[in-house]
Order: C-alpha cells, then sequence, then structure tokens
C-alpha cells in the first residue's frame, strides 16, 4: 500500500476469506447446515412468539390499532368515502393520517378478514426486523460464519423486546417497514435498483423519513437525493390522479392540523424534542418559539455529524476520491466504497445513517416511542463486528436501557399528590428516552467517529488522519 493513500487493506486480503463468504471455505447446503439454520429460526420463534401472543391476545378494541387505521383507509378508498373524515371504532376513534398513497396501499389488505390481517401483519413485521438485524449487524453475523442463522436469531430476538419494536408489534405499526427500506437503500453494497428509490418509497407512505433526503445531499449522493425525490413525486402524483379529492385534503388540510390528528402532543410516548418542550411549557407562542429555535440547534448538529460520520466512513474506506461525488466512474458510490472497506468503515456509515433516523424522531413534531426502533441500527453501529469490547459494552448498554419503559415511570411522581421535587424528576423520567435519543447522536458522532479514527491512525501510523470536522468538503 502507498503510504499517505489512505486506502485500507481490502478486507478479502485477510487469510481466511473465501470466494462464497464463508470463513471456513464451504459452502451451504449440508445437513448440518440445515440444523444451524433451524435452530436459528427456533431461537427467534421463541423469543418472539410471547410478544405476538400477548398483543394478538388482546381484547379486540384494543389489538394492533394503528393496523385498523390502515385498513379503514384501504376500505374508504375502495367504496370512495372521504379518507380524512374516517375514524376506526370506538373507544379510538383514530383518524387517518398519512399521504393518500398509504390507503392505496392497505387496500388490498382489506381483502383478508381482520385476525388474518393481523397475523399477515405480524409476520411481515418480523421480516422486517430480520432484514433490519441483517444491515444493523452485518459484520458481526458474518464474523460466526456457518453459525450466522443462529446469530441473526438470537439478534432478532433480542432486538424485538426493545420497547420500541415491542411497542410496533402491540400498535401493529409501519416504523418497522420504513426503516428496513431506508437502511437497505442506505447500507446495500451493490443496489439493484436506483439508489434512492426505497427511501423515496418511504416517504411516499410517510412523510418522516424525509430527512433522508437532507443526508443524502450533505454527503454528496445527490443522484440518490434526487431518485428519492422522484420516487415520493411519482407515487403522490398516482394517488392523485386515484384519489384527487382525497390527495387535495390531505395536502391543504389534513397534513397542516399536525398535532390535532396525531394525538396529544405532550404525552409521555412522544419523546421528540417538541413533545420534551410541551411537557414544560403552557401552549402557545412561547412554546413555539421554544422548540423552534431547539429543533433548528438539533438539525444543524445532528446533521453536522450525520456527514461527519459517513465522509469518515467513505474515507475510511477509499479516500477522498469518495467525497461529494455520487458515482465514481459509472460505479455506484456506495458500492465502490462498501468494496474497500472492513468493518470499521461499515460502522461509521450505519452511524450516520443511525443518527438521521433518530432525527427523524427528535425533529418531527410527534416522535412516538415506537418510532425510536432506530436503535436498533444504534446499537449495530456501536457493536461493529465485536472485537472491540468497549464498544460492545456501551452496545449492551443502549440496549438493557431500552427493555424497560422508562417514561412511563415518570408519571408516577406527577399530579398534585407529589411535591415539586417529586414533580421535577417525574419530568425528568419521563423524557429519558428523548434524551437518551440525543445523546447516542453525539456518541455516535463524535466518540464512535473518533474511536475508530484513533484505531485506523494507531493500526497504519502512514495514514494522515482524516480531517472530517466540519461541514466543508
Amino acid at each position: 500500500m502507498r503510504a499517505g493513500s489512505g486506502a485500507p487493506r481490502e478486507p478479502d486480503a485477510r487469510p481466511d476469506a473465501r470466494p462464497d463468504g464463508r470463513p471456513d471455505g464451504r459452502r451451504w447446503g449440508s445437513p448440518a447446515d440445515l440444523v444451524i439454520l433451524l435452530a436459528g429460526a427456533a431461537i427467534a420463534v421463541a423469543a418472539i412468539a410471547p410478544i405476538v401472543t400477548r398483543w394478538l391476545g388482546n381484547p379486540p378494541d384494543q389489538r394492533l390499532v394503528d393496523l385498523e387505521v390502515y385498513l379503514d383507509g384501504g376500505r374508504a378508498v375502495l367504496r370512495g368515502a372521504p379518507l380524512y373524515d374516517v375514524l376506526t371504532q370506538p373507544p379510538q376513534l383514530l383518524p387517518f393520517t398519512y399521504p393518500p398513497f398509504a390507503a392505496v396501499l392497505a387496500a388490498p389488505l382489506t381483502l383478508l378478514s381482520w385476525r388474518a390481517a393481523q397475523w399477515a401483519w405480524m409476520a411481515a413485521m418480523y421480516a422486517a426486523l430480520l432484514i433490519i438485524v441483517a444491515y444493523s449487524f452485518r459484520d458481526l453475523i458474518r464474523r460466526t460464519g456457518r453459525y450466522a442463522p443462529i446469530a441473526a436469531g438470537a439478534l432478532a430476538g433480542g432486538a424485538a423486546w426493545l420497547v420500541p419494536a415491542y411497542d410496533q408489534a402491540r400498535f401493529g405499526q409501519v416504523g418497522l417497514f420504513l426503516m428496513a427500506l431506508c437502511l437497505a437503500d442506505c447500507c446495500t453494497r451493490s443496489a439493484r435498483w436506483p439508489r434512492g428509490m426505497l427511501v423515496g418509497l418511504a416517504i411516499a407512505i410517510k412523510l418522516v423519513p424525509g430527512v433522508f433526503l437532507i443526508y443524502f445531499l450533505l454527503t454528496g449522493r445527490r443522484e440518490a437525493a434526487v431518485n428519492a425525490m422522484l420516487t415520493a413525486a411519482a407515487a403522490w402524483l398516482g394517488a392523485f390522479a386515484l384519489l384527487p379529492h382525497d390527495s387535495a385534503d390531505y395536502w391543504f388540510g389534513a397534513l397542516l392540523e399536525g398535532g390535532d390528528r396525531t394525538g396529544a402532543v405532550n404525552g409521555t410516548t412522544n419523546q421528540a424534542i417538541n413533545g420534551i418542550v410541551a411537557r414544560l411549557t403552557t401552549e402557545g407562542p412561547l412554546r413555539s418559539g421554544i422548540w423552534l429555535v431547539l429543533a433548528l440547534a438539533m438539525a444543524y448538529y445532528g446533521f453536522r455529524l450525520a456527514r461527519r460520520t459517513t465522509l469518515a466512513a467513505d474515507r475510511l474506506a477509499g479516500g477522498d476520491r469518495f467525497v461529494g461525488t455520487g458515482r465514481v466512474g459509472g460505479t455506484d458510490h456506495l458500492a465502490a466504497a462498501d468494496r474497500l472497506a472492513g468493518p470499521d468503515a461499515y460502522s461509521l456509515l450505519l452511524a450516520g445513517v443511525a443518527i438521521t433516523g433518530l432525527l427523524s424522531v427528535l425533529l418531527s413534531p410527534v416522535g412516538w416511542i415506537h418510532h425510536l426502533v432506530w436503535m436498533i441500527a444504534v446499537i449495530g453501529a456501536l457493536v461493529g463486528d465485536g472485537r472491540d469490547t468497549r464498544r460492545c459494552l456501551v452496545a449492551a448498554g443502549v440496549w438493557a436501557y431500552f427493555l424497560f419503559p422508562l417514561p412511563w415511570l415518570g408519571t408516577r411522581l406527577l399530579g398534585p399528590d407529589h411535591s415539586l421535587i417529586a414533580v421535577f424528576f417525574g419530568r425528568v423520567v419521563q423524557d429519558l428516552f428523548g434524551a437518551a435519543a440525543i445523546a447516542m447522536v453525539a456518541v455516535l458522532g463524535r466518540w464512535l467517529v473518533g474511536r475508530l479514527a484513533e484505531r485506523a491512525v494507531r493500526e497504519d501510523p502512514s495514514r494522515r488522519a482524516a480531517g472530517v470536522g466540519t461541514l466543508a468538503p
């Protein structure tokens, strides 16, 4: 390697690497491999089955209430009813809050019985979780070789019990699907689709993943940003052609209602910055002003760190030639970088994506606890390939932290029967998940980048340290 080139040793240069990617050089297909695959599936099923049993065993009016919203939206499309006037059955009375395109996608589900739709949705949700785990723990799973199915099953089971993922199953939410689309688009080595298309599809279903447009632009993935915008626009225009009145109602009515349609902004489950501010101040211009200032500060700081981690990944993978360009010699930027990248570069790429995912929650007017499924990617970026003990300990701490519904414990300290000190600490506890999300933005963007940069210099003293601390390329 030429001194100062900035190019790390390629992963395929390792003595244990094989063309099929297995450390022992053997291919899949032996009886032992089938047993290992079944064992991995059994571990995942054993971990997830109690969650499915718990929530599908709820009373009918408390079971997968968000799925009911999607199905009622699909039924409204099929029978020509006003989409944004529809409410679910009592006692929930929930309105449809998504773009009309989402209702069009939900329409086929209405052909199933309510029970069959619940089971189909649960199965699809956990398939999406497996995709998320595969991307979030890519290098750790690879290290296990032929036992990768067992590792993936255990990781999926562990991720399913995190409170945000647990609540995704409770409500029958769409968040796991959106996260899987964004991760696949941003982290796939050689995409077989125009890069950005899956993010565009996620935006067309729900506006919140629109933060990835900013991420693409700030990190030089301009072609991906254009593809995402074109995909979302095509979906919305198609829905407008099919549902012109509902589309007008959404873009000029329901969308502007904000929290009035989505639920109480100051509720405990809203862990966005807006929710934290709403629990501390009364409604009015002061609250709106404080939220705007804090949200802008978080956006600047968060996107700056997302860009920093991604450019650090680019430099660690292949030097400055990957920075600020969408394609290199006709080759997809991310694919070219990843072919040269080791686990550290992938961890930083994943960290940049995870930071952006956390920003989608923190900057939204409402960021429910179940939206924080992005913590799975945070944990994966911290773990990497599992060789760094300190990183693994931090990741284990984050995982343990999100196993418990901490914000709800704070509500026990609220009310007129408690002292001001108790109420103060109750408010602090209420905000623990939102505070953790803010902290993880800093941990990934500063601590992880610094740790991996130091290791890169330590392992190759001839390399010039890359300056990645500013917004300038």
